[in-house]
């Protein structure tokens, strides 16, 4: 080795070693740029969120101003009509008449064949030959159709068939009879009919044994725009009785009605209890201004039986004769208003409120003999 060489090796040898370790370290990046890179990880697309759809608020309706109406005064209630009773369908009698009424004067035979008649329409017996007596003591009975119309309207006699009411102050019906002759009906309509006539009315459920007496009693209150006094089922009668004449007196109403429960007339202790009912109506108000007895037209003879006990224990003033609106008999009329004196003042037509009617012996006739039927 020359000096030369040996003098410039000392320089070379870092200069060859930092050749060498620049040429590793771009071998390094460039086997580091070839190797394919790793596959990159699928990211799911994130979840489109539909956009609530707008709620559109409905179209704005043009505000119209509603014409002005004049205002007109309502014209004055008109007066209710008067209560007239209408033709009523009682079973005739009319045929079996006619055939005995064919000649100028009855054979003994048939003056019996009238007696039956009468007997079978429930006239009664004592009613019955009274009548046939006043026809037989006639001189001229050319007309035997007309002559017994005559008898029985006179049989019926005229007393005033008007219900009493008390002038300044409170008015009391008190309304008796047996199990289902329509007493509470009865009660409703007449209530509607002080209605229509301008008066203030109380009805008083007295009627405390049957179930839900109360509540029908209640629903003609409603219609009739009735006040009503009631107490539980099973309470002493007279107690509501007592507490419905305090309420008729507070309110200042006109007629104060009592409803009384259905009672036979042979149950003595049930009997007892409506002269308990009666006295306490004579002590809080005096006598009752009307103690009306409701009979079935279908009765028969029975009902002088129901009227003369009611008459000894309530003191009955009159008679609302029900159920004439079917093929009632209605002779009990008679029979009642000869042997006990008693007149019937109202009767019933039907179950509508405006089926009662005051009751009106010459139509009542006319329909018992068939005339103009």
């Amino acid at each position: 080795m020359t000096p030369l060489a040996v003098s410039i090796l000392p320089i070379l040898i870092p200069v060859i070693v930092v050749v060498l370790a620049l040429v590793g370290f771009v071998g390094v990046r460039s086997r580091r740029r070839a190797r394919p890179a790793p596959p990159a990880e699928r990211v799911a697309p994130p979840e489109t969120v539909a956009s609530p759809r707008e709620v559109q608020a409905p179209p704005k309706i043009p505000q119209t101003t509603a014409p002005e109406i004049p205002t007109v005064e309502a014209p004055p209630p008109e007066p209710p009509p008067p209560v007239v009773a209408p033709r009523r369908r009682i079973r005739s009698i009319g045929a079996s008449l006619t055939r005995l009424f064919k000649g100028t004067a009855l054979t003994e035979q048939e003056w019996e064949e009238l007696e039956e008649v009468l007997l079978r329409a429930d006239v009664g017996v004592a009613a019955t030959r009274r009548i046939v007596g006043a026809m037989r003591a006639r001189r001229d009975v050319a007309d035997g159709m007309a002559a017994l119309k005559d008898e029985l309207v006179s049989a019926l006699g005229h007393p005033d068939r008007s219900l009493k009411t008390k002038p300044g102050g409170t008015s009391v019906w008190l309304i008796t009879g047996v199990n289902g002759v329509g007493k509470t009906t009865t009660i409703g309509k007449l209530a509607a009919q002080l209605r229509d006539e301008g008066r203030s009315v109380v009805l008083a459920a007295a009627d405390t044994f049957r179930a839900a007496a109360d509540q029908q009693l209640e629903r003609w209150a409603e219609l009739s725009g009735a006040d009503i006094v009631k107490h539980a089922p099973g309470a002493d009668p007279a107690a509501v009785v007592y507490d419905g004449v305090a309420a008729a007196k507070a309110r200042g109403r006109d007629v104060l009605i009592v409803d009384t429960a259905g009672r036979l007339q042979t149950k003595k202790n049930l009997m007892e209890e409506l002269g308990k009912i009666r006295r306490i109506l004579d002590r809080e108000t005096g006598a009752p201004d009307e103690v009306l007895l409701v009979l079935d037209a279908t009765t028969g003879q029975n009902g002088v039986a129901q009227a003369r006990a009611f008459a000894e224990v309530a003191g009955i003033t009159g008679i609302v004769l029900t159920k004439l609106d079917g093929t009632a008999k209605g002779g009990i009329v008679i029979a009642v208003q000869q042997e006990l004196g008693i007149p019937v003042k109202l009767v019933g037509l039907g179950e509508g409120v405006g089926d009662l009617a005051t009751f009106d012996p010459d139509v009542f006739v006319d329909d018992l003999l068939g005339i103009n039927v």
